[in-house]
């Protein structure tokens, strides 16, 4: 399902998207579909990059507009049909690896720039799985330095909720290493907290 088109960039990483309205598409997506943490996937060419909304922000140029008002905001759209709202909801994502055509799922900074207008769809909970599963078939999140890093304050909170979707479907030694993951963030958040 695509949610967004790529927009801009903050790095070669941090990418910036606009949520697709109903001028894009007839079945626009709920905010369910982009929330925090959700994974997503841009096909900008023979490589899948994946990664994950850590971010929004919401644009209302008419916030500031405080110039009379001729007509309510209905009746301008029925008198101006060309009207445009120019609100959105702009999301920040988080490349976190590709995936290859033959499956292969890396986690690194890819090479690839993804190009403007690129879709960026969401992710189904089996493909998360998919991504985070090494060739001996064990969780792996090789991502977690480019991810604390460059997420900030939002690192801890980001990491935990993609452990929280991750525990939903592996074995119990993956849930024990990724317990002990979760902890040390929870560890490390809190004792960063108390030094400041």
């Amino acid at each position: 399902m695509m949610i967004a088109k790529i927009v801009g960039s903050n790095s070669h990483i941090d990418y910036v998207a606009r949520v697709i309205d109903d001028l894009d598409s007839e079945a626009p997506p709920s905010s369910a579909d982009y929330g925090f943490g959700q994974f997503v996937s841009i096909v900008p060419g023979a490589l899948n990059a994946i990664g994950i909304i850590y971010d929004s922000r919401l644009i209302n140029p008419e916030y500031a507009n405080f110039g009379p008002r001729l007509s309510p905001r209905p009746m301008v759209e029925n008198f101006s049909p060309d009207f445009i709202s120019e609100q959105g909801v702009l999301l920040g994502i988080m490349l976190l690896g590709t995936v290859s055509q033959n499956g292969e799922c890396v986690h690194s900074v890819p090479r690839l720039v993804v190009p403007a207008a690129s879709e960026v769809r969401k992710i189904v909970s089996a493909k998360v799985i998919d991504f985070h599963r090494s060739s001996l078939g064990r969780i792996r999140l090789n991502y977690y330095p480019q991810l604390m890093m460059h997420t900030g304050a939002f690192s801890a909170p980001l990491l935990d909720s993609i452990i929280e979707q991750l525990l939903q479907n592996c074995n119990a030694a993956d849930r024990d290493r990724l317990a002990v993951i979760r902890n040390s963030i929870k560890w490390q958040s809190t004792f960063g907290a108390s030094r400041s």
